[in-house]
């Protein structure tokens, strides 16, 4: 049985589970859940995600919601496809190192880009509010901040666990190009190890594969 992501085109989220899957090449069907008719809160849909949020992964009958938590299940599942995206579980160093740079990108980028986002992206939509332009740009300055550290820690190493690319790098994907999609250049002007980076990863054939709303499945 086809794996089958349960999300939405424009999700975040889900684009993001979309990338592992084209890293890995694994097929999969993707399944609309439709915000407008209200899916996401529909019993049937919270049975399986009890948040009412997407995207949630159906692998032969395993239900697994949060994104993050399915690439790292997908890595592990498929580590001969693709890139391995996750260190050797018995390499402890490497681990360490993999989950430190997993918690760089969760607390000092995501809940700063994540709310950059909702505020020019999904606020109206949720709320019925206007986005607030001072909120927006209060928030890129905390995240000029953080990536001013990322600019010291890529003048070490190529990525952010290390000298391979990981989930963890691939995971600030989805935020960083809404970013630039509201005309914030402030993933590309830290400095030249930022810029490379942002760089590197935002010309990834797979995220040129999801990055205009996640596919029917993989091509």
């Amino acid at each position: 049985m086809v794996l089958k992501i349960h999300g939405h085109p424009i999700s975040t989220c889900t684009a993001r589970v979309a990338v592992v899957c084209h890293e890995k090449q694994i097929p999969y069907e993707f399944v609309l859940v439709d915000f407008g008719k209200g899916d996401h809160k529909a019993p049937a849909f919270t049975e399986h995600q009890p948040f009412g949020q997407v995207p949630y992964i159906d692998d032969d009958g395993f239900i697994l919601y949060e994104s993050r938590a399915i690439a790292r299940y997908l890595a592990a599942k498929y580590p001969q496809k693709g890139l391995k995206l996750i260190p050797d579980p018995n390499d402890v160093k490497a681990v360490g190192l993999y989950d430190q740079a997993v918690s760089v990108e969760t607390a000092n980028f995501s809940t700063i880009a994540g709310r950059a986002v909702f505020e020019n992206m999904f606020k109206q939509m949720v709320t019925g509010q206007q986005p607030d332009p001072v909120v927006f740009n209060g928030l890129i300055k905390q995240l000029e901040e953080k990536l001013k550290v990322y600019e010291v820690i890529l003048g070490k190493q190529k990525y952010l666990a290390g000298d391979e690319l990981t989930l963890a790098d691939l995971f600030h994907l989805p935020y960083g190009h809404r970013l630039a999609a509201f005309g914030s250049d402030v993933m590309s002007r830290q400095g030249p190890n930022v810029t490379r980076w942002w760089n590197d990863l935002s010309s990834r054939e797979s995220w040129k594969f999801a990055e205009k709303g996640v596919p029917s499945g993989l091509a």
